[in-house]
């Protein structure tokens, strides 16, 4: 499953808010004493969705540029075809996702040398992604999220939420795996880290260069240490993202911190998310963050709306405040409606950019 495909849906607004907020000043602070961002990386980046996105005071996003012929990278001139069109609308372009690298399951992926170590078209694929660095660079795009792939995001299924609404949720127990092997076949944890850490060799010293911080997203979620269809998923524990950020250490290198999918990894996330939000903020490692909360705890969750998980959102957002986090945040795996009336979840997004942005209001307010 890809995670693009991934996103899903409510209403607006941050009016669920309004009661926790009655003792703060009503009076409209500005934003600008925090610099972290509501931010936003549902596709396509279009003029609708772009109307869309101003629509609900989404200032800030991670776009997809349109891509002609085969290459794995924009132009400049694509790229600013983007972020012109963004502005138009008052919006910024923060960060790209690239069109590979993304985190999908390994044997539907179109391009998959680097995760499976496939020598020449790895090295291709590389350089590519070189490329798009250096034209994010010449263009004004500051960072670039990705993934580190082979068995996609996965989820056991769908139960009923709140309302009409529809759960995705994991439950490792009851979810054997739907094959033995990917086409990857057992790849354990020394074969994953050669893998990473050949691509960060390769990639960090670009990104060094021209100034582009590089954002990874966690292994989503993680999986027993003996693995899950053969695959070790190294980036499924916090271990495994310590770890990760130690290699090729840089200002430039960092994640794309999924806080929903680090608390996938915990057993209590609803009081052991705070330090790893300070662990990885301190170090500056966090580049960008998916503000999304979950029910359970490892091995066992289900993905709701952010006003309604184990995970504190006002004590997290303070955490972030604590740490000088500048970047944004962005709704994720939001629930989709039942009737499929809302196919992309613009509905659920809604609510959620409404819900982050009533937190940002409120943490500038007391900072």
């Amino acid at each position: 499953m890809n995670r693009r495909e991934f996103l899903a849906s409510s209403t607006v607004s941050a009016l669920a808010l309004g009661s926790h907020f009655a003792s703060a000043d009503t009076s409209s602070p500005s934003l600008s004493s925090v610099d972290m961002k509501l931010g936003d990386q549902t596709s396509p980046t279009n003029e609708t969705h772009l109307k869309y996105l101003a629509r609900y005071g989404v200032r800030n996003i991670c776009a997809y540029p349109e891509i002609d012929g085969e290459r794995l990278y924009a132009t400049v001139d694509e790229l600013k075809r983007t972020t012109d069109l963004a502005a138009k609308y008052g919006i910024s372009v923060d960060c790209i996702a690239p069109p590979f690298l993304a985190s999908s399951f390994i044997d539907t992926e179109k391009h998959p040398a680097i995760i499976l170590a496939e020598s020449s078209e790895r090295d291709r694929d590389i350089e590519q992604l070189q490329k798009y660095i250096r034209n994010c660079a010449l263009a004004g795009i500051p960072s670039i999220k990705y993934n580190m792939s082979i068995l996609g995001v996965l989820r056991s299924g769908r139960i009923p939420g709140r309302g009409d609404s529809l759960d995705h949720y994991w439950d490792l127990a009851k979810t054997p795996p739907r094959e033995p092997l990917t086409k990857a076949g057992a790849v354990n944890a020394d074969q994953f880290w050669e893998r990473i850490t050949y691509f960060l060799n390769h990639v960090i010293p670009v990104a060094n260069e021209y100034k582009i911080r590089m954002a990874c997203h966690p292994q989503d979620p993680g999986v027993p240490p003996e693995g899950y269809m053969g695959v070790d998923r190294v980036l499924g524990t916090v271990d495994g993202l310590k770890k990760f950020i130690t290699i090729q250490e840089s200002p430039y290198h960092g994640l794309n911190f999924c806080q929903g999918t680090v608390s996938e990894m915990l057993h209590d996330p609803k009081t052991e998310i705070f330090d790893m939000i300070r662990y990885f903020g301190t170090r500056k490692k966090i580049f960008n963050v998916h503000f999304r909360n979950i029910r359970g705890q490892r091995d066992n969750f289900v993905e709701v709306y952010p006003d309604e998980g184990d995970i504190d959102f006002v004590k997290a957002i303070k955490v972030y405040r604590e740490i000088g986090y500048p970047y944004m945040l962005m709704p994720d795996h939001v629930p989709v409606a039942a009737d499929n009336a809302d196919p992309h979840s613009l509905q659920s997004f809604a609510f959620c950019y409404g819900y982050i942005r009533a937190l940002i209001h409120f943490v500038s307010s007391t900072a």
